[in-house]
């Protein structure tokens, strides 16, 4: 969000807070992007907030609310607000439980094992949701349309839109089994806390193999994930690849440096295998 956009955000997560009788006089950014997250102090809550009309929130609390149930390791809604969506000054804001993150890195054991329980909680907490083909055509309809990417060259814009069709084909001729996904599993939206590792942010969750679902997790996290297929693991990380560099070349995208970051991930598509992980990308951007 720019940052007029996160003042006002911050003021519509707070009124809704102390609307509900949540005390606090400081509301921290933890991240921004598409979204804002925030840590709401002193109450301890931590808020998402998006503008109304570009969210899935009621989709993320319904969700999350059937999880929990399960036992699946999510994080929770805040116990002391109802599970719904509040909407103020044009924004949309949940409230969930804030956890003091208790190490700075996840053991690849711990998270594959809580991504192999999380799985099998949306195994019992089925929801209607969009098959993960669904992100790839939200990806090849920036990359077809010049007037949405606009500073994306003529001959990387062929190449994208060549291998997005091709491995898309490519991974459904698998036939693999479908189940419902988080649909982006990254550290980034894993926390780690005193009651082990919890997922958040289901905005992009889809139906598809698991194997898409670990295209986005450490390389270290796969190998303690059982029963993959990694050839297929190997197409849904390009895959993951394709699709992130469409999205930074998106006009107005708000990923930060993110035209570093499409440019990074086109050369890694044009590099070829090994397909570096999410993870590995990050780092390679963290060290330039």
């Amino acid at each position: 969000m720019e940052m007029s956009h996160v003042t006002r955000a911050k003021a519509a997560a707070t009124a809704v807070a102390v609307s509900l009788g949540l005390p606090v006089s400081d509301a921290v950014v933890l991240h921004n992007s598409n979204k804002l997250a925030l840590r709401l102090t002193p109450c301890d809550v931590f808020a998402r907030v998006a503008p109304v009309g570009r969210e899935v929130a009621q989709f993320e609390v319904e969700l999350a609310r059937r999880l929990t149930e399960v036992g699946s390791p999510v994080c929770p809604l805040e116990p002391r607000a109802d599970p719904v969506v509040y909407t103020r000054d044009g924004f949309a804001v949940t409230l969930w439980i804030y956890y003091e993150p208790v190490t700075p890195h996840l053991s690849p054991v711990d998270y594959a094992q809580a991504l192999e329980r999380l799985h099998a909680g949306m195994r019992e907490a089925e929801v209607p949701s969009q098959r993960f083909t669904g992100r790839i055509t939200e990806a090849e309809d920036v990359v077809a349309d010049p007037e949405r990417s606009p500073e994306l060259a003529a001959t990387e814009r062929v190449f994208l839109s060549g291998r997005l069709a091709s491995l898309r084909k490519t991974i459904e001729e698998r036939g693999a089994v479908e189940q419902l996904l988080h649909g982006e599993p990254h550290p980034g939206n894993v926390l780690s806390t005193a009651n082990g590792p919890l997922f958040i942010d289901f905005e992009t969750c889809c139906r598809g193999p698991v194997e898409f679902d670990l295209a986005h997790a450490p390389e270290m996290v796969c190998g303690h994930y059982p029963n993959l297929d990694q050839g297929l693991l190997d197409e849904c990380r390009q895959l993951v690849l394709a699709m992130v560099a469409a999205w930074r070349w998106e006009l107005g995208d708000e990923f930060p440096n993110g035209r570093l970051n499409g440019e990074a991930f086109l050369r890694a598509l044009h590099d070829g295998p090994p397909w570096p992980t999410l993870d590995t990308m990050n780092k390679r951007l963290a060290a330039q």
